[in-house]
């Protein structure tokens, strides 16, 4: 069985793109399941797969944050990886399918693990916003705040890679990804062309694919009235080369094989002596090129 994929919330879970990606697994919320029912799960997985990486955003509710570090503690296992992002909403159910992509090739349980934070770097996740009057996870100046009281203004936000904030207008752009990438778009409470004619065409996208709003996006952005957008990597060949790429060690503590600086199951990092490689490089239409 490929190492398990396991999300807090079912909006993380996209449809695969072909027959070979497994599902995630949505983990249940400490309101709607005791303590025990979730060791028991856990242990389930664990038993079932060997390992478990439980992705979850960094804005996710305390208590769904202490009911995962408590099950992996209680538990007691080295199996259980928690790995925590600050991509947006729709951004990070992108990671988690190609995570489930990753997991079914010949890449060990810590390279999966670890491949995240790698492949976190090539998602462009962003969205329209009729507002960012409530919008505190991108710098917000007060130009634009004010701007935000205009009826009818619109912006354009990018949070990841690095953060960009635009007014919509005649000669209104974000820089997006310099290779070749499909655009994923989430239609919330706001009703525009921009994103799927204007920004899909200046991104030079391969493709579009359309998605349901995941539930966190409206907290997340600040608003209900926006559409949700990330570029993503969507063939399995062009990951695998990318992941492969990078060079592996194992890691000291936990003994798994990782990539980057960082161990995503026991979060040790290299001893000082250690040489150190980054986790990747540019990513560029050459790299890509097969």
């Amino acid at each position: 069985m490929p190492t398990a994929v396991a999300v807090t919330s079912p909006d993380l879970v996209l449809p695969p793109e072909d027959q070979q990606t497994p599902p995630a697994i949505p983990l249940q919320p400490p309101e709607a399941q005791p303590l025990e029912a979730a060791l028991a799960d856990m242990q389930v997985l664990i038993d079932r797969h060997g390992y478990v990486i439980v992705v979850y955003s960094a804005a996710a509710p305390a208590a769904v944050v202490r009911r995962l570090h408590t099950v992996r503690s209680i538990l007691e296992s080295d199996r259980v990886a928690l790995f925590r992002s600050d991509l947006p909403p729709l951004g990070l159910a992108a990671l988690v399918r190609q995570l489930r992509q990753l997991s079914v090739c010949d890449l060990s349980p810590g390279v999966v693990a670890s491949a995240a934070r790698l492949l976190t770097h090539y998602i462009y996740a962003g969205a329209l916003l009729n507002s960012v009057a409530k919008l505190d996870r991108v710098p917000v100046s007060l130009k634009s705040h004010a701007k935000s009281w205009v009826p009818g203004s619109q912006f354009g936000v990018v949070a990841n890679p690095a953060p960009q904030l635009v007014k919509i207008g005649p000669d209104a752009a974000l820089t997006g990804p310099e290779f070749s990438t499909w655009l994923l778009v989430a239609q919330g409470q706001l009703q525009s062309d921009w994103v799927k004619e204007t920004l899909a065409h200046s991104w030079q996208v391969q493709g579009l694919r359309e998605a349901t709003l995941p539930a966190e996006s409206a907290r997340w952005w600040g608003t209900s009235k926006l559409i949700e957008f990330a570029t993503y990597l969507p063939d399995i060949s062009v990951l695998y080369q990318l992941v492969t790429s990078v060079r592996r060690d194992h890691c000291h503590w936990c003994g798994l094989e990782r990539i980057g600086d960082r161990c995503v199951f026991c979060s040790a990092t290299p001893p000082v002596h250690e040489n150190q490689t980054p986790a990747g490089g540019v990513l560029t239409q050459e790299t890509l090129a097969p």
